[in-house]
C-alpha cells in the first residue's frame, strides 16, 4: 500500500468514528476537499516515517491548521477556518483523542502489512513450509 491508499483508509476509519459519534460531517474520501486529503497525508507521512505517539499527530495536524489561518472556533466552520479542536492534545475530549490513536494503529497496521507483502514478493520473508515459500525446501 502506498501512503495515499493507507491515508484514505485512515480517512474513512475516522469517518465511522465520527458517525459513532453523531457527527455526519465527514464526507467520503472521494468526496472530500482536497485540503482534507492532504492532511491524511501528512498524517500518514509522519507516522511512516517517525514512530510518534498520537500526540504528535494532533499537534502536527495542528500546526497544519493554523498555519493555514484556522483558528480555535465553539464548532468547526471550515469557510471560517475554526475548530474546536485547536487546541493542547491534553485539553482534548477523550473521544478526540481517540481519533489520533486510531489514526496512528491503523497506520502501523497498513505499513506493517505492507512491508510483509514487499519482503514476500522480493523473497526476503521467511518460508511458512506451505511449499510455495522461496527457501529450499519449497523449491
Amino acid at each position: 500500500m502506498n501512503n495515499e491508499q493507507i491515508a484514505r483508509v485512515c480517512h474513512e476509519v475516522n469517518r465511522a468514528y465520527c458517525q459513532a459519534l453523531g457527527d455526519m460531517s465527514q464526507p467520503a474520501w472521494e468526496d472530500a476537499p482536497q485540503w482534507q486529503k492532504d492532511s491524511a497525508l501528512l498524517g500518514v507521512k509522519l507516522h511512516t516515517e517517525k514512530n510518534v505517539g498520537p500526540e504528535a499527530s494532533h499537534e502536527s495536524w495542528m500546526a497544519q491548521k493554523v498555519a493555514e489561518g484556522w483558528v480555535y472556533g465553539p464548532e468547526k466552520n471550515p469557510d471560517a477556518k475554526t475548530h474546536h479542536c485547536i487546541v493542547p492534545f491534553a485539553e482534548l475530549p477523550r473521544e478526540q483523542q481517540a481519533k489520533d490513536f486510531i489514526f496512528r494503529a491503523v497506520v502501523h497496521a497498513l505499513r506493517a502489512t505492507a512491508q510483509a507483502e514487499d519482503d514476500f514478493l522480493a523473497g526476503t520473508q521467511a518460508c511458512d513450509l506451505s511449499g510455495e515459500g522461496t527457501c529450499e525446501a519449497c523449491q
